[in-house]
């Protein structure tokens, strides 16, 4: 499993709108908007846009100004639209919670802010929170009681909440 970056956030932000650091991290601090998915620090931020760049799904451009310091403002490129691309339309998301409270969310967000369908991202996630489901209750079902069985009754019901959640999402964002 692939470490948990906003690398394909923040590609979705600049593809809103090419923007400045300060910009985005108001993004990232916003309970409105992805302040409570992402704790993000300034610090990590820029460490992203410089990767970001260095991959070049980015590029930036500095911008001066008379009344504040320069600033570099970020674009995304069209190998930047690929990946951003890709990942809004992961046909297979992960189940982990934390990849769903976080990931899902941020996709979820990202498509609203471009426009893009929420409905299959919705229901691509429930499909692999249902598959996760399935499989941990076959597990329980061969399983002997004990504490074994207890974690997995924990993941099943972990689960169980997600794909409630999902479902109020679909009827939340679809209006």
């Amino acid at each position: 499993m692939s470490t948990l970056t906003p690398d394909e956030t923040i590609l979705g932000l600049l593809a809103a709108q090419p923007q400045h650091g300060y910009q985005l991290m108001d993004t990232f601090e916003d309970p409105q908007r992805l302040g409570s998915v992402w704790k993000l620090s300034t610090s990590q931020l820029y460490a992203v846009l410089k990767r970001l760049e260095r991959g070049a799904l980015i590029t930036g451009v500095e911008q001066y100004s008379e009344n504040a310091p320069p600033r570099t403002e970020y674009c995304i490129t069209d190998g930047g639209w690929h990946v951003l691309m890709t990942w809004l339309n992961d046909l297979t998301p992960s189940a982990s919670v934390r990849r769903v409270r976080v990931e899902c969310l941020s996709r979820l967000y990202i498509a609203q802010i471009l426009h893009q369908p929420i409905l299959p991202i919705i229901q691509r996630q429930r499909a692999a929170c249902a598959a996760e489901r399935a499989r941990h209750a076959a597990l329980l079902a061969a399983m002997p009681h004990g504490v074994g069985a207890l974690a997995i009754e924990l993941v099943i019901t972990q689960l169980d909440a997600v794909l409630q959640w999902l479902d109020r999402c679909e009827l939340s964002l679809s209006c």
